[in-house]
C-alpha cells in the first residue's frame, strides 16, 4: 500500500515536490532577503553581489556538510561596527566622500574588507576543527544551554528594534512613510502571516511567510491605487548597483552580473574584522541546537532521529569556509540564519533541498534585475511586519533550548549567567548603540554577552567542582 506525501512536515532527507520545492524555497530567500541586503545597505557592498554570495555559500555549506544540515547563509549584522572601522582607517577622503554620497563602497575598500573577511573564516574552521578533536561534550562545557539559550534570546530581542524601524520608517521618512498607513501595511502582514501560520492547514500552511508578503504588498498596491503616488511605498534599486556590474545585457535592464571583485591584502582589515568571528560562534552553536530541538520535535512523531547537535563541527567549518567564498566574489561576512531557522520551526519544513534550491535562486534573483528589483522593491513596512514575527521566534527558541535542555531557573549559577547574558546583551544594544568601546575595541553586543557569559560559567563551574569533591570526601 503507498502512501501519498501529504505530510504536514518535511524532515532533513526528505525533498518536495518540484512545485512545493520552488515556493518553499522562495519562501527561504524573502525570509533572509531582508536582513543581508540591509547589511549590504548599511556596509556599502554591492547588493547584488551579497546576495549572489549568500546564496553561493548556502549551496556550498550543503555539500560541506553532507547534506545533513538544512541551514542558510547570510550576513552578520556582528560585522558593521568592524568594517566602519575598517572604512575609517583605510579609506581615503575621497573614497569615504564618495561612500557617504552614493552609499557604496568603492571597489578598493570592498576588497580591502575582502580580505579581512576571508581570514575571519579561519576562527570557525579552528573552532570546528576543536570541537571535532575534543569532542562535543567538551564544547557543552563551554557552551551549555544556559548560554546558548539567552544568547539566541538577546540575538531576537537585540533585532527588535530593527524590526519597529522598518515595520514603521516614518521616523526617518516624509511623505506616505511619515503617516499612519505604513502601519496599516506592516501590521496586516504580521496579522495575517500568525493567521496563516495558526489556521492554515497542509500546504498552504507551509507558506505563511510567503502568503503574509503577498497580502502585505496587496494592501500597499491598494494604497497606492487610491493614494497616487504620493502613497507609494514600493522601492526601487539604486542605479549605481547596476553601473557597478562586470557585465550587462545590453542596459542591465534584464540582465547583469553582480559587480565581483577580488582581494586586495590589507592587514588592518584583518586585525579590525577578523576577531569578530569569535562572536559568530556561540551564535553558531545556539542556531545547530535550536535546530536538532525542532526537526526532533517532528522526526520523533513519525519515529525517526536526527543526531544534528553532533555535527557541530561540519557547521562551524562550513561557516569559516563559506566566510571564505563570501569574501573572495565581493559579499560580507556571515553565518547561518535565524531567520530562516524560525521559518523551519513555524513551516516544519526542514528539508536540505529545500535549502539547496533557496540558494540557487538567490543567485539567479542577483543576476536577473527585474528579480532583483521586485524583492528589493518589496515596501519596507512589508519587510518589518515579517520581521517582528521572525525575530521573536529566533528569541523563543533561545527559551525553546533552556525547556529542551532542563535549564533549572531556581539554580543560582543558572540565574546569575542568564541574567547577565540578557542585561548585557540588551543594554549594550539600546544605550551604547550596539557595540561598547572596550580598551579601543569595538566588542558588539551579542559577542560580549556571549563572551561574558562563557566566563562567567567557567568562573562558577570550579564552584561546582569544588562542591562536588566536598561531598565525595
Amino acid at each position: 500500500m503507498t502512501t501519498k506525501h501529504l505530510q504536514a512536515s518535511y524532515l532533513p532527507d526528505e525533498r518536495p515536490s518540484t512545485g512545493k520545492l520552488l515556493l518553499y524555497a522562495l519562501q527561504q530567500v524573502i525570509v533572509m532577503f531582508p536582513a543581508t541586503v540591509i547589511v549590504a545597505l548599511i556596509t556599502g557592498f554591492q547588493v547584488s553581489t551579497t546576495v549572489f554570495a549568500s546564496g553561493l555559500a548556502t549551496v556550498c555549506f550543503t555539500f560541506i556538510t553532507g547534506g545533513k544540515i538544512p541551514m542558510y547563509y547570510g550576513s552578520s549584522f556582528a560585522y558593521l561596527a568592524a568594517i566602519a572601522s575598517m572604512i575609517a582607517a583605510e579609506g581615503t577622503a575621497d573614497q569615504i566622500a564618495l561612500f557617504e554620497a552614493t552609499k557604496i563602497l568603492p571597489a578598493e575598500l570592498i576588497s580591502k574588507a575582502q580580505f579581512g573577511i576571508i581570514f575571519s573564516g579561519i576562527i570557525s574552521i579552528i573552532a570546528g576543527l576543536l570541537v571535532k578533536w575534543g569532542g562535543r561534550d567538551k564544547v557543552e562545557k563551554i557552551l551549555p544551554a544556559q548560554v546558548t539559550g539567552p544568547v539566541a534570546m538577546i540575538i531576537g530581542l537585540t533585532l527588535a528594534g530593527n524590526a519597529m524601524a522598518d515595520a514603521a520608517p516614518a521616523v526617518a521618512s516624509a511623505g506616505v512613510l511619515a503617516s499612519s498607513w505604513v502601519w496599516v501595511v506592516s501590521l496586516a502582514t504580521l496579522l495575517s502571516t500568525v493567521l496563516f501560520s495558526r489556521y492554515l492547514k497542509g500546504f498552504l500552511g507551509q507558506l505563511p511567510l510567503l502568503l503574509g508578503a503577498a497580502v502585505g504588498c496587496a494592501v500597499a498596491g491598494l494604497i497606492y491605487l487610491l493614494g497616487g503616488a504620493d502613497m507609494n511605498m514600493f522601492r526601487t534599486i539604486p542605479q549605481e548597483a547596476l553601473e557597478a556590474s562586470v557585465w550587462k545585457l545590453g542596459d542591465g535592464s534584464i540582465f547583469a552580473l553582480p559587480a565581483f571583485t577580488l582581494p586586495r591584502v590589507s592587514w588592518a582589515a584583518v586585525a579590525a574584522i577578523m576577531p569578530i568571528a569569535i562572536a559568530t560562534i556561540p551564535e553558531s552553536t545556539a542556531h545547530i541546537y535550536q535546530l536538532d530541538i525542532y526537526v526532533n520535535n517532528e522526526a520523533k512523531k513519525r519515529g525517526k532521529h536526527y543526531d544534528i547537535a553532533s555535527l557541530l563541527d561540519r557547521n562551524l567549518i562550513g561557516d569559516g569556509i563559506c566566510d571564505m567564498i563570501s569574501g573572495a566574489v565581493g559579499g560580507p561576512a556571515g553565518t547561518n540564519y535565524g531567520e530562516n531557522i524560525s521559518t523551519m520551526a513555524i513551516t516544519k519544513v526542514f528539508s536540505v533541498p529545500v535549502m539547496m534550491v533557496a540558494g540557487i535562486l538567490a543567485m539567479v534573483i542577483s543576476c536577473f534585475t527585474p528579480f532583483i528589483q521586485v524583492i528589493f522593491g518589496i515596501p519596507q513596512a512589508v519587510i518589518g511586519g515579517l520581521e517582528i514575527y521572525l525575530f521573536g521566534a529566533i528569541a523563543v527558541q533561545g527559551i525553546a533550548i533552556l525547556i529542551e535542555k532542563g535549564v533549572s531557573m531556581f539554580d543560582s549559577k543558572n540565574i546569575a549567567i542568564i541574567a547577565v547574558i540578557m542585561t548585557f546583551g540588551l543594554g549594550v544594544n539600546y544605550f551604547f548603540g550596539g557595540n561598547i568601546n572596550f580598551f579601543g575595541l569595538n566588542v558588539p553586543a551579542v559577542a560580549g554577552a556571549a563572551v561574558l557569559g562563557i566566563v562567567l560559567n567557567l568562573i562558577l563551574t570550579i564552584g561546582d567542582k569544588r562542591a562536588k569533591e566536598t561531598v565525595a570526601q
